[in-house]
C-alpha cells in the first residue's frame, strides 16, 4: 500500500548553485550526495521537518532529467512515495490499470528500490514508489 510522500524530486541544471540556495532557504546542508549511475542523474538529499527534498541533475544529455529540464525547465520533477512492498504494489497498480515506467524495482538513490509510474495515467505528475533496501 501507498504510504506517505516520501520526497519530491526537483529537476536542476547546476546542483551546487541548487545545494547553495536551498542551503540557506532551508538553513542546513544536503544530509547526502550521491550520484546514480543508472540514471545519469547527481543527487542530493534535504531534510525538512518530516520531508525529504531530493535535487537532480543531469549528467548525461540524453538522461531523463536533462530532457525533462530542455522541454520544461528546471523544477518539481516527481513525487516520490513511500511502500512497504513494491513488488506487490506494482501488481496491484497494474491491475488497477495503470501504466508502469518501470515494471521491475531498480536501484536508486538513498538506500531505496524504485519504480515510476507513467504521468500520461495520473494527471501529468510523474510518480516513484520507493521502498528502503
Amino acid at each position: 500500500m501507498i504510504g506517505k510522500i516520501e520526497h519530491l524530486g526537483i529537476a536542476v541544471k547546476d546542483i551546487q548553485a541548487s545545494n547553495a540556495l536551498f542551503t540557506k532557504l532551508l538553513g542546513r546542508p544536503p544530509y547526502k550526495e550521491e550520484a546514480v549511475e543508472s540514471e545519469n542523474v547527481i543527487t542530493s538529499f534535504f531534510q525538512s521537518g518530516t520531508n525529504k527534498i531530493e535535487l537532480l541533475q543531469a549528467t548525461h544529455p540524453d538522461s531523463a532529467i536533462a530532457k525533462f529540464i530542455e522541454k520544461k525547465g528546471e523544477g518539481i520533477h516527481h513525487i516520490a512515495f513511500d511502500v512497504d512492498d513494491l513488488e506487490a504494489e506494482i501488481v496491484r497498480l497494474k491491475e488497477e490499470g495503470f501504466q508502469m515506467i518501470h515494471e521491475v524495482p531498480k536501484a536508486g538513490a538513498d538506500n531505496k528500490r524504485i519504480a515510476f509510474l507513467h504521468p500520461k495515467g495520473t494527471n501529468g505528475v510523474l510518480i516513484e514508489l520507493c521502498q528502503s533496501v
